[in-house]
């Protein structure tokens, strides 16, 4: 009898689009996801950017096409060419910058209206490394010393956006809803396997074959980096 433990998910691509302000790490997010990189300086993004990953589900595989849009004004208008039929997006804001969430929250009204019905939206709050409860001790630890000593707290926190603040509006919109570093890879992977999760079965669509080769494609510099090879972005044994 044939080993029905081995036989071939069905596999369904799943649009995704990044929106944010500039400079809240939306590149770096997807870097992380798609080939567990992260690069300290890394160029504002042109236009786009095109990538792509694999996300391994119990009952099938999720092709994650993901186009990151730049966060700069002068690339707005250019938005909804990239969220148009998506199923999914991340809005993306920085923890340290309360003007980014209210950016975030423009952005999650503008896909409400205009995009796709039934899109699964998540509110993404990144650079969590830059705060006390980034999952480190250091700073908490620091923190906690100077407190018992009865000094002045010099604990790097930078925060300036609470979690309850962005979970509590999240939840009023329906939104997923977590908090992220890019720089140390917490919660990145959980963010795409909950998108993932949430996607209704009726709005996936079934791709033939093996995934084609992952590739970086800037829209506007018409820049193209292939990533297949010793480091290809699909990666089999996520926790996806």
């Amino acid at each position: 009898m044939p080993d029905s433990a081995n036989a071939p998910k069905p596999s369904s691509s799943v649009k995704l689009v990044l929106l944010g302000e500039a400079a809240v790490g939306k590149s770096s997010l997807v870097l992380r996801f798609v080939n567990n990189d992260f690069q300290e300086n890394k160029e504002p993004t042109i236009g786009a950017a095109f990538l792509t990953q694999k996300c391994n589900l119990p009952t099938r595989t999720i092709k994650f096409e993901i186009w990151d849009t730049a966060g700069q004004e002068r690339f707005a208008s250019l938005a909804p060419m990239y969220y148009r039929n998506a199923q999914a997006a991340l809005v993306v804001y920085d923890l340290t910058k309360p003007t980014s969430l209210v950016k975030a929250k423009h952005w999650v009204a503008e896909l409400q209206r205009q995009a796709s019905p039934g899109i699964v939206i998540a509110l993404v709050g990144n650079k969590l490394d830059l705060t006390n409860d980034s999952g480190s001790s250091g700073p908490s630890e620091s923190a906690a010393a100077a407190a018992a000593e009865g000094g002045e707290e010099e604990s790097g926190d930078a925060r300036k956006v609470s979690t309850d603040e962005a979970k509590t509006y999240a939840e009023e919109e329906s939104l997923l809803f977590f908090e992220t570093s890019a720089k140390t890879g917490h919660n990145v992977t959980e963010v795409f396997t909950a998108i993932a999760n949430a996607i209704p079965e009726t709005s996936l669509k079934s791709t033939r074959g093996p995934g084609a080769a992952n590739a970086v494609s800037r829209v506007g510099d018409e820049q193209r980096v292939n990533l297949t090879g010793p480091r290809e972005a699909v990666k089999e044994g996520c926790a996806c």
